[in-house]
């Protein structure tokens, strides 16, 4: 629990200190702590993803990445931005209302293609 978003940024750095892992808190902007004493703030992603299983789908990009190969680091920055450039093209394309976790997959390789 934190009392402030200052509370909760303070707490999310700590806990990545005191793990020596990256700590993600996904919300409004998902900010990713790294052991090192970064916090980093994701650009990408609407309202629309506040739905059951968004989390999941990120939990699957974020494995994907380090089954890939990427340091925690990298896979925590490339993999939050792309989960919210998904939700941010389904919702260019079919608005934020109807956005369903399943639609971030769907267009996972549109985000991914963007990149290139």
């Amino acid at each position: 629990k934190w009392e402030n978003d200052f509370d909760r940024l303070s707490k999310q750095l700590a806990m990545a200190r005191q793990l020596k892992s990256i700590v993600l808190v996904k919300g409004a902007h998902t900010a990713i702590a790294t052991p090192e004493g970064e916090i980093i703030f994701n650009s990408t992603g609407n309202p629309g993803m506040a739905t059951g299983g968004t989390g999941d789908v990120l939990c699957v990009i974020l494995t994907s990445l380090l089954a890939q190969g990427y340091t925690a680091r990298d896979a925590a920055l490339l993999g939050v931005y792309l989960h919210g450039l998904s939700g941010d093209l389904v919702s260019a394309e079919m608005g934020q209302h109807s956005l369903v976790a399943g639609d971030l997959i769907d267009f996972l390789p549109k985000a991914i293609q963007s990149l290139n």
